[in-house]
């Protein structure tokens, strides 16, 4: 059978990195192709160039035994390639059925029945006359998902599409995809989840330091060696000794109702949490259930309401009406969701980004940047967690987004918060950097900090949480202790159920 596509001696040369060196690859009609590799192995950027977003510098891509030069994604489409981005192309200032009318044809209305449709039937539900800038990043990415699959590709490229689901709802995302496989369409499928790869794909490819260095069938594989494949050794899980977590509350937030100033953000009901200095506390739950909502509440970019029941405190001190930098001050780190934008600024190098957090920790003088510092402190940075960049100048927006995030989530880190808030802290990491970032958590808690960690991967709420949350359409349950519930309980209550429970012995407020 000849390929659908056909890459050969694909070569991309950037001047800090070569991104893409000398490819080969073979993707046949009706097959699921795993793309594996570290952050910076070359993964964005070869499907880039498939995508026609860049265009090689040596090479020949081959389409349906054609050669083809894809100078834009418009070219890719009309050829029948779709993709997924890590870093999500919509217009924030349109609804979702606006932004997906730029790529399909019809009507709005006749769009917006398709695009919830479609989302009702792929377990992606979305209500197609939201503003996208009220979406989070979980809701984003299925509004290019759902935009993908409405454009009928004979190449669909999907980049960590589970990431937005609940356990429950993988499998139904799996049938869907390998229906599209028995009808001819061909999926490109990046994830960094290793179990998802043995169980959906029929054929992996391995990248490292942008070489291909193994093609495999992956089921023959299990998680331990595809890792090894990855990242040339093996992957040990950071140690979890039970917390050893006082009576007092770093973070409490106590009965506290929201009606955020976003008409399309969720409602928080009621919502009563905690964490104490030396413990980790994991809050699980679909993209769009109100963690947005309570992240911005927590971090000070939106205050709350004197109007609203509840208040917000860190250690003895009420913060509801403090900005995020009078919160600082008090000992918070904060890590978004959302890398660009909220986390770093793209046009600006990492040491400048660095000073956006850090800047009172000896990196300004009498309100002067001490430009060796910040270039110092981005130094350490980018050494203690492994960032892939061509140094501490290299732009934020030319990181991969999974080194990105090892930057922000480093810095905040090398400030040695109090307490520390994160908000999918590892998503898009490969799974040697989201181990080495989980064992830096562990440690700030045995140093005495406490930690929120607000994740949509359960592995990793079990591997680190000591306490677990649940948030449901803007309720919050009660927590459980991790080592003594599991991920079928989670995986219920994700869908609501703690709501018709009566817990005798779990709230632990």
């Amino acid at each position: 059978m000849s390929a659908l596509l056909r890459l050969r001696g694909i070569t991309k040369v950037y001047p800090a990195v070569v991104a893409s060196d000398r490819i080969d690859l073979d993707i046949q009609p009706g097959e699921i192709h795993a793309i594996l590799g570290e952050n910076g192995a070359g993964k964005s950027t070869l499907m880039k160039l498939i995508y026609g977003v860049s265009q090689p510098d040596e090479g020949e891509i081959q389409w349906q035994g054609q050669t083809v030069h894809i100078k834009s994604p418009a070219q890719a489409r009309q050829l029948g390639i779709g993709m997924v981005f890590q870093h999500f192309s919509l217009f924030e200032s349109l609804t979702v059925a606006q932004n997906i009318s730029l790529a399909v044809k019809g009507s709005i209305r006749q769009l917006s029945a398709r695009v919830e449709e479609t989302g009702a039937r792929f377990g992606l539900p979305i209500k197609a006359d939201t503003v996208v800038h009220s979406l989070s990043v979980g809701e984003r990415q299925r509004v290019e998902i759902i935009r993908c699959i409405l454009q009928n590709p004979k190449l669909l490229i999907m980049d960590e599409p589970t990431s937005v689901l609940p356990p429950q709802g993988v499998q139904q995302l799996f049938e869907t995809l390998r229906r599209l496989r028995d009808e001819g369409c061909s999926i490109l499928y990046i994830s960094h989840k290793l179990e998802e790869i043995r169980q959906l794909c029929d054929k992996a490819t391995v990248l490292r330091a942008g070489r291909v260095v193994a093609s495999t069938d992956p089921a023959s594989h299990s998680n331990e060696s595809l890792a090894n494949l990855m990242i040339g050794r093996a992957i040990e899980p950071p140690p979890h000794a039970p917390a050893n977590a006082g009576d007092a509350n770093r973070l409490l937030i106590q009965s506290l109702d929201h009606v955020p100033t976003d008409p399309f953000g969720t409602v928080l009901k009621g919502i009563s949490l905690r964490v104490s200095p030396g413990e980790i506390v994991g809050i699980a739950g679909v993209s769009g259930n109100g963690q947005n909502e309570l992240m911005r509440l927590v971090s000070g970019e939106e205050l709350h309401s004197i109007h609203h029941a509840g208040e917000l405190r860190i250690d003895d001190t009420r913060v509801d009406r403090l900005d995020p930098l009078q919160r600082r001050a008090k000992g918070l780190g904060f890590v978004p969701e959302e890398r660009l934008g909220r986390g770093a600024v793209p046009e600006l190098s990492l040491s400048l980004n660095g000073l956006l957090t850090a800047y009172r920790h000896g990196l300004t003088r009498l309100g002067m940047i001490r430009f060796g510092a910040a270039r110092k402190f981005a130094r350490q940075c980018i050494s203690n967690h492994d960032v892939r960049c061509g140094g501490e100048q290299s732009l934020a927006g030319s990181l991969s987004g999974g080194n990105l995030q090892k930057f922000i989530v480093g810095r905040e880190i090398a400030l040695q918060p109090s307490l520390l808030v994160l908000s999918q802290p590892t998503w898009g990491m490969d799974v040697g950097a989201a181990s080495n970032i989980r064992r830096a958590l562990l440690q700030l808690r045995d140093s005495g900090a406490a930690v929120l960690v607000v994740s949509e991967e359960l592995e990793e709420l079990f591997e680190i949480s000591d306490r677990l949350y649940v948030m449901f359409d803007g309720h919050l349950s009660p927590s459980l202790t991790t080592r003594d519930t599991s991920t079928t309980q989670i995986g219920r209550w994700m869908s609501g159920e703690f709501l018709q429970e009566t817990i005798t012995g779990a709230s632990d407020h």
